[in-house]
């Protein structure tokens, strides 16, 4: 499998992939994950300060790594590595509690007592994403295997030398090396993953590699989770710091080249500040510096993927033919690499396909509406339900809005973020199950209920 930089097109490493080797690879999980279910909790924890230890003392050669194989900006790649410590920190501080034994009935009088525990699901599939490797992946990877879990992690054939990184700083860590193993590949890889016998599969990725999965596991019985897309919706009032409120949405929608699940992909603004905001709005694209990603001054790097650049392209012609404004970008840059111009469109509406389906890249709808109740009605007109924010000075009128909102997060003055105290979940197209917070820890393990009576 040959690893390309999508900033150069040059290929920078050939990687053998596992296709003939999945199903010896998952029953080495299988036999691997019983002596580990059986250790203590604490046992099952000693690796993970170690980990987090090795991610400080790398963070550079990483952090590099990354930038190469998928074109995250460099500064952008040690802010992910930075920012993964506070959540190893939330798992160290959190999972003895949530997967302790609780007592919930302790009747002397009729000799009872209830409990319920905490077991492991077993052997799980974690198909992984590019654009987050870190974040997404120690988002289940590293609660599944305090859990007592065995993990078959595929990481994404577009982020594979940063997978084999994580794997091997684990294992150095203490993680035993058939309790988590590093299943590398394209697609083909993944289908075989899905046909051996786990116990759970967590997908993070499009909606229709989700749905591709989800057909795929019918009728298995076994826990599936899928972390798929969004098209992020906020809403600007017209009572906000107009330029502060710009900035922070063109970095909502733009970081990370746009390619962030909950990336702000759609922007409503209140008609009287509508001309004031799309000003402040482009003067902050016109900014952004695109070019190499292992320049720090870089904050606009190639797409990572590039198939698309056609889909950024075919969705710029779609809205301009139907009535858009093209005020910034539009189309790929012609330099080597997968770049395309931070694109920002204005006279937008539900009928074309920026709006209403995922971008993932450096592009940008604003519509300007007339009052709160038509911006709630557009932030809703989705299939999608990840995420969605409102500038507002008033919590109250924000709160109002937000509360009506199908979204798994809501956002007020801020956007784009991830907290590792807080649940990570998405409604209709954005996925089913939760990752981070306690319940994100729970989610790993299947609960035993116990009834106790003394004779």
């Amino acid at each position: 499998m040959k690893i390309v930089n999508p900033a150069t097109e040059a290929i920078i490493a050939d990687v053998p992939d596992d296709l003939r080797h999945v199903e010896a690879l998952t029953a080495r999980a299988r036999k691997a994950q019983r002596d580990w279910a059986a250790r203590s909790l604490d046992q099952r924890m000693q690796w993970l300060p170690v980990f987090r230890k090795l991610v400080v003392e790398r963070k550079e050669s990483l952090a590099q790594t990354l930038t190469r194989e998928m074109g995250k900006p460099i500064a952008q790649s040690r802010n992910e590595l930075g920012g993964l410590l506070a959540r190893l920190d939330f798992f160290l501080d959190e999972a003895p509690r949530t997967l302790s034994d609780e007592l919930v009935l302790d009747d002397r009088g009729q000799r009872l007592r209830e409990r319920i525990t905490h077991e492991p699901l077993g052997v799980i599939a974690n198909i992984s994403a590019w654009n987050y490797p870190y974040f997404v992946g120690s988002n289940v990877f590293v609660p599944a295997l305090i859990a007592g879990n065995a993990v078959l992690y595929k990481p994404s054939e577009h982020a594979t030398l940063t997978g084999l990184a994580i794997r091997d700083l684990l294992h150095e860590a203490g993680v035993p090396s058939d309790v988590f193993i590093a299943v590398v590949g394209d697609g083909r890889v993944g289908t075989e993953l899905l046909k051996q016998h786990v116990d759970g599969v967590f997908f993070t990725g499009s909606h229709a590699t989700g749905t591709a999965i989800a057909d795929a596991l019918a009728g298995r019985m076994i826990k599936v989770q899928m972390e798929l897309g969004g098209k992020d919706p906020v809403y600007v009032c017209d009572d906000v710091d107009v330029p502060k409120a710009a900035e922070a949405l063109a970095d909502g929608a733009f970081y990370n080249t746009g390619q962030s699940c909950c990336a702000v992909e759609r922007i409503y603004v209140h008609r009287h500040v509508a001309h004031q905001f799309i000003e402040a709005f482009v003067e902050t694209v016109h900014g952004f510096i695109v070019g190499d990603p292992t320049d720090p001054k870089t904050y606009i790097g190639p797409l990572a993927r590039k198939p698309q650049l056609a889909v950024l392209e075919k969705q710029v012609g779609d809205a301009k033919r139907k009535g858009a404004r093209l005020l910034t970008g539009g189309a790929r840059l012609q330099r080597p690499g997968y770049y395309f111009a931070p694109t920002v469109l204005v006279d937008v509406d539900h009928t074309m396909a920026v709006m209403r389906e995922e971008s993932f890249g450096p592009i940008i709808g604003i519509q300007a509406v007339d009052n709160d109740q038509q911006a709630r009605d557009l932030m809703n007109e989705t299939e999608y339900g990840l995420t969605a924010g409102v500038y507002s000075a008033d919590r109250g009128r924000a709160q109002a809005i937000l509360a009506g909102v199908n979204a798994g997060t809501a956002y007020w003055n801020c956007c784009d973020r991830v907290s590792p105290r807080l649940p990570w979940s998405g409604r209709g197209h954005s996925g089913i199950g939760t990752t981070l917070s306690t319940y994100g820890i729970q989610t790993f393990t299947q609960p035993k209920a116990w009834h106790e009576r003394a004779v």
